[in-house]
């Protein structure tokens, strides 16, 4: 999926300039790097579990740097950035609700 995502990228910007490509695989796991004139940038390491680690950015044409760092492991895919959208807090009554459930358990 990341490199279906990096060749739209290089496709939308085909002015533009690769500053860095490195694609390594070894038998203990990959690297890969790729940096373009634009800001566009991506990088990702793995190794023999299939655990990989990497980060994407870009620059909005809003003008905003765009950054996300990812884990892809046994508990799936993690992205993390600023600008990805969090849940709200859980209500205060939920809470009070939850603890008091731990507290009562069932006698069934």
């Amino acid at each position: 999926m990341l490199v279906c995502s990096l060749a739209a990228l290089v496709a939308a910007n085909a002015n533009v300039e690769v500053k860095e490509l490195v694609n390594e695989v070894n038998p203990d796991g990959f690297v890969s790097r790729l940096a373009l004139d634009n800001g566009v940038a991506a990088s990702s390491t793995g190794d023999v579990h299939g655990n990989i680690d990497g980060v994407f950015e870009w620059v909005s044409p809003e003008g905003v740097h765009v950054r996300v760092a990812y884990k892809a492991d046994e508990n799936g895919y993690q992205p993390q950035s600023d600008l990805l959208p969090t849940p709200p807090p859980i209500p205060d009554a939920i809470v009070r609700a939850i603890a008091w459930i731990q507290a009562n358990p069932s006698k069934n």
